[in-house]
């Protein structure tokens, strides 16, 4: 990723709950299969959507409960086994022995994360609307994991004050504010 990437302030909630500016015509909408890699306690946000490898860092919590984000590495497979090395570090696992230059997903998954015994792979499939909210990108998804079904909604922005606005005008608490990763966790009963 180069240095002038800027992170963005989000708000995220899940559950059975629909923002004001749902009414509206959606300014897009998009499928997607993606696999989340996940760890108990850590929210740093891994997955793989499209046939890349997507990490965002957490990089700071406001005192009003945002989460501001920055992309790390959006990088294709295969990967590098530096690379692979920087997802278990995210991650906060010790990283297995790798014996590759290079890992497929497949390798990845099937090699590395599964056998770690502590990351856990889950496929999620996501059916999203793409929405504006006082000057804030915003989302609706419908979230499936397995059988498990549900929804959340993002407000993010560059400007904390602007997302905190966003989030009050469309009826919600910021400081009840869940991750993707922590939603996800909780969604499947995947303690931490």
């Amino acid at each position: 990723m180069t240095a002038d990437v800027v992170p963005r302030w989000e708000w995220r909630t899940f559950g059975d709950v629909t923002p004001r500016f749902a009414a509206r015509a959606p300014d897009g909408t998009e499928e997607s299969d993606e696999v989340y890699l996940l760890a108990p306690g850590v929210d740093e946000n891994v997955k793989i959507r499209g046939g890349l490898m997507d990490v965002k860092a957490l990089q700071q919590v406001s005192p009003a409960g945002l989460e501001q984000w920055k992309p790390v590495m959006k990088a294709a497979f295969p990967l590098a086994a530096a690379d692979v090395r920087k997802i278990f570090e995210a991650l906060q696992v010790a990283a297995p022995p790798l014996t590759r230059a290079q890992y497929t997903l497949e390798q990845l998954v099937g090699e590395l994360v599964g056998p770690s015994g502590r990351a856990r792979a889950v496929n999620v499939h996501k059916t999203r609307a793409h929405y504006k909210t006082g000057g804030c990108l915003a989302e609706v998804a419908e979230v499936l994991v397995g059988e498990r079904k549900t929804r959340t909604v993002a407000i993010e922005a560059e400007d904390p004050a602007q997302v905190i606005a966003a989030v009050r005008g469309e009826g919600f608490d910021p400081s009840r504010n869940v991750n993707y990763p922590r939603g996800l966790r909780r969604l499947i009963g995947m303690e931490g």
